[in-house]
């Protein structure tokens, strides 16, 4: 007990003080009183009204696109298709640095996922808007569409996406991003026991009470207010700005309040295309996804599929562990090229094994795009290893937490990536949840420290 607390009491961290103080949240209180205003909780006279028209295919061609009848169509202020977008395509630019533009603003050759935009209707009311997008007429191509991720990198699989020439994501590592730590095959070698076991895990969507959306008002001087519940203000500003070739400066972004998001509103789908048709219409705009958008257009965790190997001793001690995981990015890759690098850092898990190899494909299907959700890239694999943990655990007839305690990195240890490990207290944590949970340990896992050097078997 004297050990953990000289661990958390270090005199370098004067923040610990802060540790168990409850402290309220600064925008707390207008939240419990109902009076947060949130991006669609403006009244604004003249508002238009946006309606997509969507892909009802997984993969096709664009053959034509016949819009006469709703640009006829009472209520209707204009139609804006991909030639009307500056730069249509989405740029990730952000501190990242990872994501290709492979995606377009607004579909024009080719849709590659069932729900994916060609047509935007701007009209004076929702209904109006609905009832002229059902009037667009669009002559498609069906293609044959691979929803699979390990179909996909098969030869002669349906090709996703011609901007990469290939169903996967190239990293300079090659078709894979790869770590890679001592000899894999030697420590299975010499292992008592191999497990090996697969995991998999489905697209999850984040679900927020408020659906994803803007509302844009042209201001005087020819900028343009941007009310948003984006997650990602200043990546959004930007992407717009390279989208609609205008400077920064003449956009204003107004968010910083999202009812709700968990990593779901950081793409930047509503904005540019809500901004672009209140400049060719003079009016402000409501870009808002309805429920059903919200669940099936917008972009979900993505679905993961998880490969395990692990060689381990009698003793308890992992040797060897080998993982191939293969996260679905969907049609475009949007944030999973980074969520996926992620992934192949993090899946040694916090154990220090001598012997790792890390293969994690980010891999195109047609599919929804996936981005972004509470620790994207980690949490599946957490799950994954951890399951993997427990099973181990019972193999060699272990307790689940000691089992832990034997294979927890300690500060100096040289994680999978070939980076030493700082500041773990991995160790100091098992401790006070075993103790919390009345959970019985040996006493020798008790006296265990972080900052101890690790014993040769």
């Amino acid at each position: 007990m004297e050990i953990r607390k000289k661990y958390f009491a270090d005199e370098r961290n004067d923040d610990l003080k802060e540790i168990g103080q409850s402290r309220q949240r600064s925008d707390a209180l207008g939240h419990v009183k109902g009076i947060t205003p949130f991006y669609a909780d403006r009244a604004i006279p003249g508002l238009l009204h946006i309606r997509m028209v969507r892909s009802p295919h997984h993969h096709a061609r664009i053959l034509g696109i016949d819009a006469s009848r709703a640009e006829r169509h009472p209520g209707v202020r204009r139609v804006i298709t991909a030639r009307d977008v500056p730069h249509n395509v989405y740029t990730v630019l952000s501190l990242i640095n990872i994501g290709p533009e492979d995606e377009p603003v607004l579909a024009f050759d080719k849709v590659r996922w069932q729900g994916e935009p060609i047509v935007c209707i701007v009209a004076d009311s929702e209904r109006a808007a609905y009832e002229a997008a059902q009037l667009v007429q669009i002559a498609y191509e069906e293609l044959p569409a691979v929803f699979d991720v390990e179909e996909a990198l098969k030869p002669g699989a349906p090709l996703v996406n011609e901007y990469h020439g290939q169903n996967y994501y190239r990293y300079d590592s090659g078709e894979s991003r790869k770590v890679i730590l001592g000899d894999v095959e030697k420590g299975f070698a010499e292992a008592d026991f191999i497990l090996e076991q697969r995991y998999q895990a489905s697209p999850i969507e984040q679900a927020p009470t408020e659906t994803t959306g803007c509302v844009v008002v042209p201001d005087q001087n020819n900028r343009f207010t941007c009310y948003t519940g984006t997650q990602a203000v200043f990546f959004t500003l930007d992407n717009s700005s390279v989208i609609l070739q205008v400077p920064g400066q003449q956009l204003h972004f107004v968010g910083g309040t999202a009812g709700g998001g968990f990593g779901g509103k950081v793409d930047c789908t509503t904005e540019p295309i809500a901004i672009l048709a209140s400049m060719l219409t003079g009016r402000p705009v409501s870009y808002i996804y309805n429920r059903y958008e919200e669940m099936q257009i917008s972009s979900p965790r993505a679905a993961e599929r998880i490969y395990l190997k692990d060689g381990v001793m009698k003793d308890g001690r992992i040797v060897a562990r080998q993982v191939r995981c293969y996260v679905d990015s969907g049609a475009y890759s949007r944030h999973t090229p980074y969520g996926t690098q992620k992934a192949a850092a993090h899946f040694p898990g916090p154990y220090t094994i001598p012997n790792v190899r890390i293969d994690c494909y980010c891999v195109y299907t047609n599919r929804t795009p996936s981005s972004a959700m509470r620790g994207f890239g980690v949490t599946i694999g957490d799950f994954a290893l951890e399951v993997q943990m427990d099973k181990l655990a019972r193999l060699i007839g272990m307790d689940p937490l000691e089992f832990r305690f034997v294979n927890a990195y300690r500060d100096g240890d040289m994680k999978a990536h070939h980076q030493p490990t700082e500041g773990a207290a991995l160790i100091e944590c098992m401790q006070e949840a075993a103790e919390w949970a009345d959970w019985p340990v040996d006493p020798r896992c008790m006296a265990m420290s972080s900052r101890e050097p690790r014993r040769q078997p």
